[in-house]
This record gives structure tokens, sequence and C-alpha cells, in this order.
């Protein structure tokens, strides 16, 4: 039995200096991409995730109001442009989750509708062969 060869994506994360990043947080972070994305490894070179905190209110010189936390993924693709998607939220763990799906949701409809086209393409080759070839058999 052959063993299946992992591919893994990079997936680099960027925090400003409101997000409390530590080993655990970045190691669920990327364990996470590379589960929900792993279909589309052969499509991206890497997975860039930007976290970030921001004041929701400020009045004079104090904040009030949560603090919105912000996610940004940027998948880089291969000969296609990189795809961004951003999502906003109390939580950080929510703000990254719901841009992760966002992503997977972005790439399904990319890498879909390419794979849709080739499909076609091959079915419309598929019938001009079967034609030529009816039409040569008479």
């Amino acid at each position: 039995m052959r063993a299946k060869k992992e591919m893994w994506m990079q997936v680099q994360i960027n925090s400003d200096s409101n997000i409390s990043m530590h080993g655990r947080l970045s190691d669920s972070i990327g364990a996470y991409i590379n589960n929900l994305l792993q279909r589309f490894d052969p499509y991206l070179t890497r997975v860039e995730v930007y976290l970030s905190g921001e004041n929701v209110k400020k009045v004079g010189p104090k904040t009030t109001g949560p603090k919105e936390k912000r996610c940004v993924l940027e998948a880089r693709a291969k000969r296609h442009q990189p795809l961004v998607v951003t999502n906003k939220s109390t939580d950080i763990e929510d703000a990254f989750s719901g841009a992760a799906d966002k992503m997977h949701r972005q790439l399904e409809t990319t890498y879909g509708r390419l794979a849709d086209k080739r499909r076609r393409k091959q079915k419309m080759e598929g019938s001009i062969d079967s034609l030529s070839s009816v039409s040569a058999a008479d």
C-alpha cells in the first residue's frame, strides 16, 4: 500500500499589537486553515492571515464599547489573482472562523467554475469528435 503524500500549504499569520498572539493560537489557526482548505492545495501557494483589533467607539481619551477584531485572509493562488476576504467580530475566534468560511465559499466558487469550464470544454470536444466520426462513416 502506497503512503498518501500529504501536502500542506504555507500559512503565514500576522497580527497587530492589539492581538495577543501565542503559539497555541497560531498553531490552531494554521491547522484549521490547512484542514478547511486542503482540497484547494494544488491551486494555492500560501494563505496569509492578518489579525487586528479596532476600537469601536472613542469618547474623549477613553474607549467605550467592546474592541472589534478583524481578520483578513488572503489566498495566494497559482496563475491567478489573490483572493481576499474580511470578517469582523468582537471575538478573535469568531472573526477568524467567519473569514475562513468566507474564503472557503470564495474558493469553491472560483475553482468550481474553472472545473465546470474544463468539463464543458471536454464534453464539447467529445461531442465534436463523435460528430466527426459519424460524418466520416457516412
